[in-house]
């Protein structure tokens, strides 16, 4: 009696045992046919957004957009600046006042030539010739300072030239210089906030080798 049992069990397991065998052996067959092997696949999810999901980090994601692939290039740090400053808007007017993409005040753009507000708003080629005039004026005369102060650390912020320009763009160079001299004590803040020391750190370690100082510097087109 238990042996017929035994039977009744082992032959069937058996049986299903092949079957299974069989199965996978043509399913492992079948999933070749969908090999990638000596494709030339081009793979273009940024990795740093690959894992977000639709509602985060909506701000990295717009800036991936408007400009992908710059890096620490000279126009990658022009355009984080503008996008920090009114989010590449040039036609953005705040509420004190400053002006287009880069947000400039007027008197600043007195300083470079501009002398009218509306014309200077509705021209975006003359908001980018303003945006390197301010740049290199600035860098001239920071110049005595980015080649003093460039590699230090100043309460933990490594001083990069291009964080010397941003920071300079945000408050002007004579408050740079008091950050840098100061050696953080004298820290400059705009009516929204963002500080001297915060776009040394945000806006560091560009290339900024394109600005030439020039003391005279103009926005002309």
């Amino acid at each position: 009696m238990i042996n017929k049992n035994t039977n009744y069990f082992v032959i069937p397991l058996a049986i299903c045992a092949v079957l299974l065998v069989a199965l996978f052996s043509n399913s492992t067959l079948e999933l070749s046919k969908y090999s990638t092997e000596g494709l030339d696949l081009d793979f273009t999810v940024s990795e740093d957004l690959a894992f977000l999901s639709d509602n985060a980090s909506n701000e990295i994601k717009t800036r991936n957009n408007l400009f992908p692939h710059l890096g620490k290039t000279f126009i990658g740090f022009k355009e984080a600046l503008a996008f920090k400053e009114s989010r590449g808007d040039y036609f953005r007017v705040n509420t004190y006042g400053y002006l287009g993409k880069y947000q400039f005040g007027k008197e600043t753009l007195k300083m470079i030539g501009i002398h009218n507000a509306n014309d200077f708003l509705s021209n975006p080629e003359l908001q980018e010739k303003a945006f390197l005039a301010n740049a290199e004026r600035n860098k001239w005369i920071l110049r005595k300072d980015i080649k003093r102060f460039v590699g230090e650390s100043i309460h933990g912020v490594l001083i990069t030239e291009s964080g010397i320009l941003a920071a300079a763009h945000l408050g002007g160079p004579g408050n740079v210089k008091k950050f840098l001299r100061s050696y953080g004590s004298s820290n400059f803040s705009d009516a929204y906030g963002s500080s001297v020391k915060y776009y040394m750190k945000k806006f560091s370690g560009y290339d900024t080798s394109l600005i030439v100082p020039d003391r005279k510097a103009k926005a002309i087109i």
